[in-house]
């Protein structure tokens, strides 16, 4: 990583964390006649199945081919989009550029690409689609950012708002047995669910982790602690967080499940106990990474050469752990015995993995060395 573009002072800015939520809103919908799009929850840290359009976004019409994800998959919220792609069955309709896990200042890199490229933009860093869009974009270039070929420029990155539309706006791409991850006669209730979880756990860890002071860092490691005992709590009745079967809201939580342990509980000091520790927690965790669709989007290498190695400001060193032995992620979860149906109500699980996105063997349990 180039001294230049170091991203020291970039992460511990202040007491408190705060993170930056304004997002390039813009949408790709179904239907891109604006008239539609008039009422409902416009912007939002969660975002909504039924959205407004955010004052100054544009609409963007689905099609197939025209689009890709850039989703690294060392970032939880890039994570998110994999996994809901893959369970709906959006390979064809919606291409992948896989960034690799680590990056300076400037941006994400495809690194791990033969040519250093990505093989679909043509181009070395995300930063550069973000340009072609909006030069000198003052923002952070994250992922997962979704690019139109044609012209090579960024559409959004509004990571609360692309699955739900991979839900509701794709619905024509979809695979047959695309599972229902919305949970429309349960909404009211997993809405202020996945809120919570947002605010208290998948934010939370970062709050914790890039707390400036002592005090800020208590605040942060209580918060999170007591949702996540609310959660362990939670799913000592049901097999996942709305009940039978998996929806968004499991999405959610899962990507920062599957990373506490491996990272969580060292680099960001949320050590009052490891995942492993919570029953629940941790047997609704391994039932989800043994579910076609989750944990065979996880690189747990990645993720890890991702955290120690970026976050200079609390890793100066670089030096990535070498644990913990993940062979326990493939332990019987036991947890159907909590649901009379499921995981995907009325849908069927997606089929194996695309050979040219399957994870590294060796960084992943499931495909081992």
């Amino acid at each position: 990583m180039s001294e230049e573009y170091s991203t020291k002072g970039a992460y511990v800015t202040g007491a408190e964390f705060t993170r930056d939520t304004n997002y390039i809103q813009d949408r790709i919908v179904a239907d891109a006649s604006a008239e539609h799009y008039g009422e409902g929850e416009s912007h939002s840290k969660i975002g909504h199945p039924s959205a407004g359009l955010s004052e100054g976004a544009q609409l963007w019409p689905v099609e197939a081919g025209r689009y890709h994800l850039v989703a690294a998959r060392a970032c939880p919220w890039a994570n998110r989009t994999l996994i809901v792609r893959r369970l709906l069955g959006l390979e064809d309709a919606l291409s992948i550029g896989l960034p690799g896990p680590t990056h300076d200042a400037r941006s994400w890199t495809f690194d791990l690409e033969p040519e250093g490229k990505d093989p679909v933009l043509g181009t070395e860093r995300v930063q550069e689609n973000y340009f072609k869009r909006f030069a000198d974009y003052p923002r952070g270039i994250t992922v997962p950012a979704i690019v139109d070929i044609p012209t090579g420029a960024v559409v959004t990155n509004d990571y609360p708002q692309i699955t739900w539309d991979m839900s509701t706006q794709w619905k024509e791409f979809h695979r047959a047995g695309a599972p229902d991850l919305i949970a429309h006669d349960q909404l009211d209730e997993m809405l202020p669910l996945i809120k919570r979880i947002f605010t208290e756990v998948n934010n939370g860890v970062y709050r914790a982790g890039f707390a400036g002071d002592q005090q800020a860092y208590n605040d942060a490691y209580d918060r999170l602690f007591t949702t996540l005992d609310y959660l362990e709590d939670r799913l000592s009745t049901r097999r996942f967080l709305m009940g039978d079967y998996i929806t968004e809201a499991d999405v959610r939580l899962f990507t920062t499940l599957v990373r506490f342990d491996p990272v969580y509980h060292g680099h960001f000091k949320t050590n009052r106990n490891k995942l492993i520790d919570m029953p629940n927690l941790w047997g609704y965790a391994r039932d989800l990474f043994q579910t076609p669709g989750f944990g065979d989007t996880i690189d747990f290498e990645q993720i890890k050469a991702h955290y120690y190695v970026v976050h200079e400001d609390i890793n100066p060193t670089r030096i990535i752990p070498k644990g913990p032995d993940l062979a326990n992620w493939l332990e019987a979860p036991g947890r159907e015995v909590l649901a009379e149906n499921g995981p995907f109500l009325n849908g069927t699980a997606p089929g194996e993995v695309r050979a040219e996105e399957r994870v590294q063997a060796g960084h992943n349990p499931l495909y081992p060395a």
